[in-house]
């Protein structure tokens, strides 16, 4: 199911239309009437359950959510941006980020399959062949080695041998160190503002105001300055090239 499901859920429009498989049949009999849906179908609509586990954990959101929840935190903001805010960003740079590999799908199992030129069980190992380079291409090998053997595997299995149930876990925790290799950088120089205005606040003998309510405005004003959306966005999705 993981191993096909990224390609399932973009070819869900072209499935119904060239096998039929929403069509409802319905058999009137002396009990009433009774209604039969194929079985592919419901397996169909049972993989949608899983669409956000793609989401978080097949793509490039993981990473593009902690950072900028990092970085939240380092300026000393509670609650601005907005968590709506924070995850609609990250959606659309995930969707900027996956760009490639999505047209990338499209092309070599979508089109193919609309137009009849393959079975839908080609098209779906053909789809999710992209979203597999874009995961090892962003997976450390001593995670894959981890969870080879853990789950059993050959670590020395070739890339594409790797199975999903080993890469998507190597994956995700590849992720979340990068994220927060990326949010100890974003940390630091916001730290250095947090010491420097506490010590000054100590000389003066200010110890009842709050540091983090002075550092404030001068960590904005540094974020500001310093284009600090432009340079961590940038970075941000440059990490993934």
């Amino acid at each position: 199911m993981l191993t096909t499901l990224p390609a399932l859920l973009v070819l869900l429009p072209a499935t119904g239309a060239a096998q039929g498989l929403l069509t409802l049949n319905s058999t009137t009999g002396a009990e009433g009437t009774s209604y039969s849906v194929p079985v592919q179908t419901l397996l169909i609509f049972s993989a949608l359950s899983f669409l956000p586990a793609v989401l978080l954990m097949m793509t490039s959101f993981t990473r593009i959510v902690i950072v900028l929840s990092l970085i939240r935190q380092a300026l000393g903001l509670q609650a601005s941006p907005p968590n709506q805010v924070i995850v609609g960003m990250s959606l659309f740079l995930s969707f900027f980020v996956m760009g490639p590999t999505l047209d990338r799908i499209h092309e070599v199992a979508y089109q193919p399959f609309a137009e009849q030129q393959i079975e839908l069980q080609q098209a779906l190992e053909a789809g999710s062949a992209p979203l597999r380079e874009f995961m090892l291409r962003q997976t450390r090998e001593s995670d894959v080695g981890l969870f080879a053997r853990i789950a059993g595997v050959d670590a020395q299995v070739a890339p594409r041998e790797v199975p999903m149930r080993v890469l998507i876990p190597a994956f995700v925790i590849s992720e979340l160190k990068t994220a927060f290799q990326i949010g100890f950088m974003v940390f630091v120089p916001f730290l250095l503002i947090d010491l420097i205005v506490a010590s000054v606040l100590m000389s003066m003998g200010m110890m009842m105001l709050s540091p983090v309510l002075v550092a404030l405005p001068f960590k904005l004003i540094l974020f500001v300055l310093a284009d600090g959306w432009n340079l961590l966005i940038g970075s941000l999705v440059s990490s993934f090239g």
